[in-house]
């Protein structure tokens, strides 16, 4: 609680000198250093983004290859009955309709 005293302005301006003091302590790289580093960092990212797209491919060839992506065709069948009870469902609803409307006359 002792860093709630005083003006904020000053408390400001204190954090702001102890970052400033402690960026002076800060040991930088040296500018070969760095471009090691990051051709380092550079060639990592390179060998993984190859890697994955490798391992993605080989995957979809296996799946390509056991038939996971083949087109599964429905039969006729399967297509007729599905209208049959379309047609079926239709008809019966007419004739509900047909059966509680009044005769007209």
């Amino acid at each position: 609680m002792a860093d709630n005293k005083g003006n904020i302005f000053k408390r400001l301006g204190k954090r702001i000198s102890d970052v400033f003091a402690e960026l002076k302590r800060v040991t930088w790289p040296t500018g070969e250093k760095l471009a090691k580093t990051a051709a380092v960092v550079l060639l990592v990212i390179v060998f993984f983004a190859v890697y994955l797209t490798l391992i993605g491919n080989g995957g979809r060839w296996i799946l390509d290859k056991v038939g996971f992506y083949d087109i599964v065709e429905t039969t006729a069948t399967t297509t007729e009955a599905a209208n049959d009870a379309a047609v079926i469902g239709l008809d019966e609803a007419a004739e509900t309709v047909e059966e509680t409307e009044p005769a007209e006359g």
